[in-house]
């Protein structure tokens, strides 16, 4: 098992700075009463964090897998919460490695690769609307924009799926991956300028395709 709770990134510490999607201050107080043991509280961190959750292990591991794989991630994160010092706007991203290396250890003992960087097909349809967000990708449908997301590199598209899917900013993504905000930040803008691209040739495409079908009326 990785060091689930670790909150590096490399070789530097990041601190602060969690997801801005005003959630903070009622995440925090849940997340305090959750550690202490309150049931309750800890049903409210599942239904805050477990959507964007899920939709990030199902870019890595598939459909068939995803539920199986973020139920052994939110029972490890019941086990660990004692651990975790953080507020709010940090726990996303310390559940978000938790899932991440729950994911990579059913990948290795699948002898599987992730989804993510390289099959597109298998990324298809994989996420409910409320499950992606950002400008970027709002010109498609969610599978076909995850799709793409899947012909990145690796890096660039974990990069996206945790700044776009989970929520993240660089920072908290720098944390899930291990690697420093800067890297992150230039890894999801690459990979969003190439979704553009992807998305501009798109458009052309079908603007062309329209124009020969018109020609042949």
């Amino acid at each position: 098992m990785h060091g689930a709770n670790t909150e590096t990134t490399g070789d530097e510490e990041v601190p602060g700075g969690g997801p801005p999607q005003g959630r903070g201050a009622d995440l925090t107080a849940a997340v305090r009463q959750a550690r202490a043991g309150d049931e309750a509280a800890f049903r409210l961190v599942y239904r805050a964090v477990h959507p964007r959750l899920l939709a990030y292990v199902r870019s890595l591991v598939g459909p068939a897998h995803a539920e199986d794989v973020a139920s052994d991630a939110w029972l490890q994160i019941a086990r660990d919460l004692r651990s975790f010092r953080g507020d709010g706007d940090r726990f996303p991203a310390w559940a978000t490695r938790v899932a991440r290396n729950r994911a990579y250890d059913h990948l290795r003992r699948a002898g599987r690769s992730p989804l993510v960087g390289g099959d597109e097909s298998a990324l298809a349809g994989l996420a409910a609307a409320e499950d992606t967000a950002g400008e970027a990708l709002e010109a498609v449908a969610t599978g076909e924009a995850l799709a793409m997301v899947a012909r990145l590199p690796r890096d660039q598209a974990e990069a996206v799926l945790l700044r776009v899917v989970v929520g993240l900013d660089a920072r908290s993504a720098a944390r899930v991956l291990g690697k420093r905000p800067g890297a992150v930040r230039m890894a999801a803008h690459r990979g969003l300028r190439r979704l553009a691209e992807m998305l501009d040739g798109r458009e052309r495409s079908g603007a062309a395709g329209a124009r020969a079908g018109r020609g042949r009326t």
